[in-house]
């Protein structure tokens, strides 16, 4: 039965794969890509999976949340576990879920994570299993980050015989527009009951834009920190007619776009990538009224502390120069959003090492720069060490980095992809858990130490 107690809308991947628009297509793998796949059992045993994790994709596909509260998800996580084995936790401050895989044997402890919410966002793909929601959109994936935790939480469960130690299932609400991470670490994510810690963290996240099942790391920052900014430029409001007489922010917030944009070039480093983007403006209500108050929103991104700063008070020094030129004010708002993304250099060559061995080493990218894409897996990642990469689906019969990626109104995921994706999960975990721990806790066992939980490795 599947997952969600559902059939997959009566598409059956036996003998091929299902895209992103819910039919069957034969699969078209290269020579190479073939003999890669014969050589993993953990990729066959999660395609075995393949129409439940779909199913569970589609029901929360069509029932998107946004935001922190996310019951109907969280209820689908809940069904869709149930039976495995595991202890669970649910969240206090949002309907988060942590489900924990305790193999009985002493060692190590990873996590693996999962986030859950879509955006608001009119959804225009035309899928039959498209958003019941008006407004909401799983557009950048999610639907399908969950369905994977599920299928990896239900083969680790069904191999445990392979693992020592302890894989914590995370899935998270609000990493759209929360940081949902951050409360649940505050409720103890990464420490687990009896006190033992969390000693390293994976997540992945799947795109459209590159080939479908292929896996994209590097080590060092992989995602940029995501910052907010929001000016209200405040003038004089009046008749259109007389716009001598008052003072018209709308121009001078224009001003103030241009203007920002000429600071980036001229104040960082070319080799210290930034970008800032104004997304929204809004000022007044009629066509014969100058309003009194222009407003901006955006946001930057850099990679570095440094740049950050550096563009931080750039924002600020620039926005009230140009208003203050023309006798105006400007209000000037830089929330901090989310931190780089940092990856463990240690722990993304065991990465490399497992999605080779899973998917086929022609799978395996490295990536040639970070994105600027902001992610507050970031926070976990501060906490222990870990790694983030991206798993590719474009749809079939498309050309990579040509068809709409997410955040699109209009954006298709391969759904083989999310086989790949399952087994991905459970090779990084059998490659970490395998064997009992660290040397450290297995010297201490030898010599009659502290037992292996309540020793803390280093990954």
């Amino acid at each position: 039965m599947p997952i969600d107690g559902t059939n997959v809308d009566g598409s059956s991947i036996e003998g091929g794969s299902i895209d992103g628009n819910g039919s069957a297509r034969q699969d078209s793998q290269d020579p190479q890509d073939s003999q890669d796949s014969q050589d993993s059992g953990l990729l066959t045993e999660a395609r075995k999976l393949l129409p439940d994790v779909v199913a569970l994709r589609r029901r929360i596909h069509r029932n998107p949340e946004v935001g922190a509260h996310l019951p109907c998800t969280q209820q689908a996580v809940l069904e869709a576990i149930d039976g495995l084995g595991l202890t669970v936790t649910l969240g206090r401050q949002l309907s988060s879920v942590v489900a924990v895989l305790d193999t009985g044997r002493p060692g190590r402890t990873l996590l693996l994570r999962a986030d859950m919410d879509a955006l608001p966002q009119q959804e225009n793909t035309g899928l039959d299993f498209a958003s019941q929601v008006p407004g909401v959109m799983h557009a950048c994936g999610h639907d399908a980050h969950t369905a994977m935790l599920v299928g990896a939480a239900r083969l680790l469960s069904a191999r445990r015989d392979r693992l020592a130690g302890r894989a914590v299932f995370m899935f998270q609400p609000a990493e759209e527009t929360g940081g949902g991470a951050l409360p649940m670490i505050e409720e103890g994510l990464l420490t687990l009951a009896d006190g033992t810690a969390v000693d390293a963290a994976f997540a992945l996240h799947i795109n459209a834009r590159n080939e479908t099942c292929t896996v994209h790391v590097r080590p060092g920052t992989q995602y940029a920190a995501a910052d907010l900014v929001r000016i209200t430029v405040r003038g004089r409001s009046g008749h259109a007619a007389g716009p001598h007489r008052v003072l018209d922010p709308v121009p001078v917030a224009c001003e103030i776009v241009q203007a920002l944009q000429t600071m980036i070039t001229r104040t960082v480093g070319i080799f210290e990538p930034a970008v800032l983007t104004i997304t929204t403006i809004r000022a007044g209500s009629a066509f014969n009224i100058i309003p009194e108050t222009a407003e901006l929103s955006g946001t930057y991104r850099t990679l570095s502390e440094a740049s950050r700063r550096t563009v931080r008070e750039g924002i600020g020094r620039v926005a009230g120069g140009v208003a203050a030129a023309h006798g105006m004010t400007a209000d000037i708002e830089l929330p901090e959003g989310y931190p780089t993304v940092q990856n463990d250099p240690a722990f993304t060559a065991l990465v490399r090492r497992a999605a080779a061995a899973a998917l086929g080493p022609s799978r395996v990218h490295e990536l040639p720069h970070p994105t600027m894409g902001g992610e507050d897996f970031s926070y976990v990642l501060q906490r222990v060490p870990g790694a983030m990469v991206f798993l590719g689906a474009c749809p079939p019969g498309s050309v990579p980095g040509t068809v709409p990626d997410n955040h699109s109104d209009r954006v298709l995921y391969d759904e083989e992809a999310l086989a790949a994706g399952v087994a991905l999960h459970c090779a990084v975990a059998e490659d970490f858990l395998r064997g009992g721990g660290s040397e450290r806790e297995r010297e201490r066992e030898s010599e009659g130490g502290e037992s292996a939980s309540a020793a803390r490795p280093s990954a």
